[in-house]
């Protein structure tokens, strides 16, 4: 059970970069006793996830700056900063940079686990990056591969 409280200054945190986006941990299963994870995300123009569904936890999107377009199902939605939502396990859905600016973010996840799938599929970079080079193709292959690990079914347009 984890006893110390975790603070952590703006900059700091583990922080890797995601198939094109940045992503600093504020908060992961080993410090919660496995109940949530919580980063803060920074989506490049054009960066996000495509489609996929989680099978063991729910995840969570509050926008802080700029703008992230999301594909919920067959519905799609533009949200801004102050905006939240909240996709049940089972929910098919992706988000995506749609405008011409970088957009922060917070995700969670509860209970946390999915936050290793980054620590195993991202590359670390220095605390304070705040972009990411483009995602390489062998980026995207290694997250396909490791994705089903943790229950996440990444949904591919067919070819």
């Amino acid at each position: 059970m984890t006893r110390e409280p975790v603070v952590r200054p703006v900059t700091e945190g583990r922080t890797f970069a995601v198939v094109g986006d940045v992503y600093r941990f504020l908060a992961t299963g080993d410090e919660t006793d496995g109940k949530y994870a919580l980063w803060e995300a920074i989506v490049p123009p054009g960066g996000g996830p495509p489609p996929h569904v989680h099978s063991r936890e729910q995840e969570v999107f509050y926008i802080l700056e700029g703008e992230i377009t999301f594909q919920i199902g067959d519905r799609k939605l533009v949200a801004g900063p102050g905006m939240f939502a909240n996709m049940p396990i089972g929910t098919p859905h992706s988000f995506k940079n749609e405008s011409g600016r970088p957009a922060k973010m917070l995700i969670s996840v509860a209970p946390a686990g999915a936050e290793q799938m980054f620590f195993e599929c991202g590359v670390p970079v220095a605390q304070g990056t705040i972009t990411a080079a483009p995602p390489s193709h062998a980026e995207i292959e290694k997250l396909l591969q490791i994705a089903p690990r943790y229950g996440i079914k990444i949904m591919l347009p067919p070819h």
